[in-house]
């Protein structure tokens, strides 16, 4: 996932988002299905947005509270996916979603990683870690809490 978000990151700011949607869409075809976008895609940083639109609303015409958690855990799971060794395997361990409030609008995820959380990939060899995530509607306000929890282990069993 790093190689392809490297390659990205080099294109032209405007071309940026559309070509990690799109290559990250072939990886978790999921992803292009319920419309998610990749606005920003960095080590420590990643974040994903989705629009309010008929494919993913509710019956109240909000979005639905499953494309909700899809991307806290779009976003959580991708910033691991990036500093994770490829000899690793990563692996949702828990997932937990407050809802708080009707969501209005669209929405987003921040999810990030402290430099002492990615560090911990590359010097154990299983484990887990709590990613922060962040998720926002149009108005600015968290209508969702989530805990995303992901784990790692070797790819290869001893």
């Amino acid at each position: 996932m790093s190689r392809i978000a490297d390659k990205a990151n080099s294109l032209p700011e405007g071309l940026r988002s559309f070509v990690l949607s799109k290559m990250f869409g072939r990886v978790v075809p999921f992803l292009s299905t319920a419309g998610v976008r990749f606005e920003n895609v960095a080590q420590e940083r990643l974040v994903v947005s989705i629009r309010n639109q008929r494919k993913v609303q509710n019956h109240i015409k909000g979005v639905h509270a499953a494309a909700m958690a899809l991307l806290a855990e779009t976003a959580t799971g991708f910033v691991v996916g990036l500093n994770v060794p490829d000899d690793k395997l990563m692996l949702l361990k828990s997932m937990k979603v407050d809802y708080l409030k009707r969501a209005q609008g669209n929405m987003r995820a921040v999810a990030t990683l402290t430099p002492e959380q990615i560090s911990s990939f590359h010097r154990v060899d299983k484990g887990d870690v709590t990613v922060a995530v962040s998720v926002t509607d149009d108005s600015g306000q968290e209508p969702i809490r989530c805990e995303m929890i992901w784990a790692w282990i070797p790819k290869k069993r001893p």
